[in-house]
C-alpha cells in the first residue's frame, strides 16, 4: 500500500481533506510537520508520494508560498530531488503548487532567474468558485485516463505568468503544461479562466511528469455530494477530483 506524506506548515487548511482524498484511493496518509521533516529529512524516504496542500502558508507574507518555497529549497532542496530522483511522486495543490514553483521543482530557474510564476489575479480578488479542467496527460502519471474535470478553486494568487512569451512555449512543447481552464456549463457567463493565466495555465508539471502543481482543489471533489449541483444533476458514482488521486496510488499498486 502506497504511504503518502502531507506536509504541514503553519497557514496550511486543505491537509485532512488531502488526507481523505488519499485514503479514499487507497493509500496510508500521515500529516508531518514541515520542522519534524527539517529536523529528519529521512523521513521521506518511508513514503511515496509527497503532498503540499493547499492553504495560506505563512500568512503568504512576501508572496503567496514564497516562505514554504525557501524552506523546500534552502533545506530540503537535495532531499527532494533525490526523492524524485527515485521515481517517486509529488503533488502540490494550489498554496502547494505556489511553494512548488517557486522553489524551482516544476520549472528550474536559469541564469536571469525564474522562468515563472504566480501572481495576482487580474481581477485584484480572491475567486472562490467551481470551474472546469481540460487536462493534457502526458507523461504525467496523475492525470493518466482524464480528459476533463470540474473543480473548485480558492485563491487570490493563482495567474500563472512567464518571464518571456518563449518559455511558455517552450514548457507546452515540452509537454509541462497538463491542465488548461476550460469552458463549462457551470460558468454562468463567467470567463472560463478565472484568474488570467497565461496561456489559461492551470497546472504544470515538471520534465519528469511526475512532480505536478495545479491551483484547484481536487481534493474538495472527491466525494459526489460535494458538487453543489448534485441534487439537479443527479448523483455521480464519486467526485471527478478523485481520478487524480487514485492514479497516483495505482502508479505504484500497478508498478510494484
Amino acid at each position: 500500500t502506497p504511504r503518502v506524506l502531507i506536509l504541514r506548515a503553519p497557514g496550511a487548511n486543505c491537509d485532512a481533506e488531502a488526507q481523505f482524498a488519499f485514503e479514499t484511493a487507497g493509500a496510508v496518509a500521515d500529516r508531518v510537520h514541515i520542522n519534524r521533516l527539517r529536523e529528519q529529512p529521512a523521513l521521506l524516504q518511508r513514503y511515496q508520494i509527497l503532498v503540499v496542500p493547499g492553504g495560506f502558508t505563512y500568512g503568504d507574507d512576501v508572496a503567496a508560498g514564497k516562505i514554504l518555497a525557501n524552506q523546500l529549497s534552502c533545506f530540503l532542496g537535495d532531499a527532494l530531488r533525490r526523492f524524485r530522483d527515485a521515481e517517486k511522486l509529488v503533488l502540490g495543490i494550489c498554496n502547494g503548487f505556489q511553494a512548488l514553483l517557486k522553489a524551482g521543482l516544476l520549472a528550474p530557474p536559469d541564469d536571469d532567474g525564474p522562468l515563472a510564476t504566480l501572481a495576482h489575479n487580474e481581477s485584484g480578488r480572491f475567486q472562490d468558485r467551481w470551474i472546469t479542467l481540460q487536462a493534457l496527460p502526458g507523461r504525467c502519471p496523475f492525470l493518466t485516463g482524464i480528459d476533463r474535470m470540474h473543480v473548485p478553486i480558492a485563491h487570490g494568487e493563482g495567474r500563472f505568468l512567464c518571464r518571456e512569451e518563449w518559455i511558455l512555449q517552450g514548457l507546452e512543447q515540452a509537454g509541462q503544461v497538463v491542465l488548461k481552464y476550460a469552458p463549462g456549463a457551470d460558468d454562468d457567463g463567467r470567463p472560463a479562466n478565472p484568474n488570467g493565466s497565461q496561456g489559461d495555465v492551470a497546472g504544470l508539471c515538471d520534465p519528469t511528469g511526475r512532480v505536478l502543481g495545479l491551483m484547484p482543489h481536487p481534493e474538495r471533489h472527491v466525494l459526489p455530494t460535494q458538487h453543489p449541483r448534485w441534487t439537479r444533476l443527479g448523483l455521480a458514482p464519486e467526485g471527478e477530483g478523485l481520478a487524480l488521486f487514485r492514479n497516483a496510488v495505482r502508479f505504484f499498486t500497478d508498478n510494484p
